[in-house]
């Protein structure tokens, strides 16, 4: 608990963890959750719009079931 919580007589817990900032592991702000700025969601933002994450797929099944053995 910071001071100024102690002079307002706020003690209200954080709904969630503070948790590493996927982009540059800092530590996340709740305002911007799980990020740690705007600057980290935004990159993480152009990253799905430009087609970086993707989920590789199979076009044929046959082939996808013959990969897994």
């Amino acid at each position: 608990m910071t001071d100024e919580d102690k002079k307002t007589g706020s003690n209200v817990a954080p709904l969630r963890a503070p948790r590493p900032c996927p982009e540059c592991t800092r530590p996340s702000h709740r305002e911007h959750y799980p990020f740690c700025s705007d600057r980290c969601r935004n990159v993480d933002l152009n990253r799905w719009l430009s087609g970086s994450y993707a989920i590789p797929v199979a076009d044929d099944e046959s082939k996808a079931a013959d990969d897994d053995r």
